[in-house]
């Protein structure tokens, strides 16, 4: 049993324990476990070997005994026990729109239903009204409810709701009375995928901003519409809600939109100990008098602590880094010089090497990296050892036109077979002058065979960046089952750095990954994997995944000077 198996089944356990109508706090105790069992970085099942599972967040005692259940004999007594109390399939019920536990439990107790397809028919055929509470709107709308889950797709990648937001931000900040709109929730947070979008807005009057928001032209369903808050569905399945405050009271709005939930539990909690307590509202001191904060820097200020900058607020350690005045120094997009993995026409890019060249140096890039794929990926077009040699020649050719505007380098993103080799030999790689080596087939292989393939390319002198090193593609495709834990002793060990791809549907290197990279001396490459000019754009998305990871410039070998970039790639552990 993995990571992600071990959280589901205990966010499947809060949910029937929601819906069954247990005590709160066991069922918040369930969910923060799953979530910190999800992000752990490290292979939950040595975790337990190591009689550790007490140290994560979230896990107590009686937790920690369950999982240990769990990946011991892959079942929980309690877990069927409670089954047998609760339907498990009544939990799908609470994907649609509006249908919460108590409702659920509603179904259940006083009509029988216990699936979402009986929920449908009883609906459809107009008896759900009969049930206490529910009447003909309420029955419209888990209908309508009902056919927006069939829409959906589950989460959605940074990728796709990113442009969508900065439409609607536009769009939003030319309705007249708005002073300011900013994305809140996961989005602003930068994580790897958004559910719902949440946007706020300070405003002196709701009225105008609420009704262009209710009319923007993608909106396929209204969920709900006030002056405080609306909520819509877009054609394509994306909820977006809408808060409106007034300007004097955004930043505390802002900061408690934006999150972590366990970031702002940490954050009340130094409130109080304050003396103030702390809503989205405002901070309010002891006698009733209230702090108003107009942005989150004076709300931070006025807990005596710095700007945490939103990808930290996890509660994975920033409040009290915070306070010790030890928050890290975060990359930055305008800090990235180099582009070290680009692909083009000569594999299975979109563009010529100078399209790419003149591409990347109007972005302010000083060097590019031309690393298109090898033979060993025949999908991608890949390169045998006599067209890279042919490759060269063309490279020189555009350096010579474009002078010293930009570095051009030749490199090659070289298939890691099943067996753990190489597409090209070791004289073949130090003839280029940046070496990436990537996974892209036998994913699904035994954690064990798989971690060697990367193991022995790791400690490989020749190769230089290790590419997207879990593989994975969201929304389809996990990363592999790798022990991440011995890839990065070893990448700590042999100098190899590993990527931080920055295309939202990789996001690979993971950021709780980058964080212990960082702590373990890894160097790190932040790049594009750019396959058209147009991906230069997902940078954004790379360096945010970085910072998530708590990674600064120095950690970043594309953030570095050029010349100290260059003299590392040709003198790392003494090779070419």
């Amino acid at each position: 049993m993995n990571n992600r198996e071990l959280s589901d089944i205990f966010t499947l356990i809060a949910d029937l324990l929601e819906i069954k109508g247990d005590v709160v706090y066991k069922v918040l105790a369930y969910r923060r476990a799953a979530e910190n069992i999800l992000n752990l970085g490290r292979d939950v099942n040595e975790v337990c070997r190591d009689g550790s599972l007490e140290n994560v967040p979230g896990v107590g005692t009686a937790i920690a005994l369950k999982a240990e259940e769990l990946l011991s004999t892959g079942r929980l007594k309690f877990l069927e026990d409670l089954k047998t109390e609760v339907p498990e399939t009544l939990v799908e019920m609470m994907q649609v729109h509006d249908i919460g536990p108590k409702k659920v439990r509603l179904f259940w107790k006083q009509g029988g239903i216990t699936t979402l397809d009986e929920l449908t028919s009883v609906a459809e055929n107009g008896a759900l009204r009969k049930l206490p509470g529910i009447g003909k709107k309420s029955e419209s709308m888990i209908i309508a409810g009902i056919a927006a889950l069939a829409r959906r797709t589950g989460r959605c990648t940074m990728g796709v709701v990113w442009p969508v937001a900065q439409e609607l931000l536009a769009f939003l900040r030319d309705v007249p009375g708005v002073h300011v709109v900013e994305v809140a929730g996961s989005l602003r947070r930068m994580k790897a995928t958004v559910g719902d979008l949440d946007l706020l807005a300070a405003v002196m009057n709701s009225t105008p901003v609420m009704e262009a928001f209710i009319r923007h032209p993608y909106v396929a369903q209204v969920l709900s519409h006030g002056t405080t808050k609306s909520s819509v569905e877009f054609e394509s399945g994306l909820r977006v809600q809408l808060w409106t405050h007034p300007v004097e009271r955004f930043g505390t709005a802002l900061q408690y939109a934006t999150g972590s939930q366990d970031h702002n539990v940490r954050l009340r909690e130094l409130a109080l100990t304050r003396g103030l307590s702390l809503s989205e509202h405002a901070l309010t001191r002891s006698d009733g008098s209230a702090i108003l904060c107009a942005n989150e820097h004076e709300v931070y200020h006025a807990l005596g602590l710095p700007y945490i900058p939103p990808e930290l607020r996890e509660d994975t350690g920033e409040v009290q880094a915070a306070l010790d005045d030890r928050l890290p120094e975060l990359l930055e997009h305008s800090q990235i010089r180099s582009e070290l993995h680009a692909h083009t026409t000569w594999s299975d890019g979109t563009a010529s090497i100078e399209t790419m060249a003149r591409e990347a140096y109007g972005r302010g890039l000083n060097v590019l990296a031309i690393t298109d794929h090898t033979y060993g990926l025949g999908v991608a077009n890949g390169l045998t050892v006599g067209r890279l040699r042919q490759q060269r020649k063309e490279i020189e050719l555009v350096q010579r036109k474009l002078g010293d505007s930009i570095q051009l380098l030749l490199g090659a993103e070289v298939e890691i077979r099943a067996d753990g080799t190489l597409d090209f030999d070791n004289d073949v790689l130090e003839e280029l002058d940046v070496v990436i080596a990537a996974l892209h087939s036998g994913l699904r292989q035994p954690r064990a065979q798989i971690t060697e393939r990367l193991l022995r390319v790791c400690r490989n002198p020749h190769v230089d960046i290790i590419a997207h090193p879990g593989g994975r593609r969201m929304p389809d495709r996990e990363s592999a089952d790798i022990d991440m834990d011995a890839i990065l002793a070893v990448a700590a060990e042999s100098g190899v750095a590993l990527e931080i791809n920055a295309n939202p549907a990789r996001l690979d290197l993971e950021y709780v990954y980058a964080r212990r990279a960082v702590r373990m001396g890894v160097c790190l490459a932040v790049n594009c994997d750019a396959h058209k000019p147009e991906h230069f754009d997902l940078l954004r998305f790379g360096v945010a995944t970085a910072r998530r990871g708590w990674v600064g410039p120095e950690n970043v070998i594309n953030a570095w000077e050029p010349e100290r970039l260059l003299h590392w790639l040709s003198n790392k552990n003494g090779s070419g």
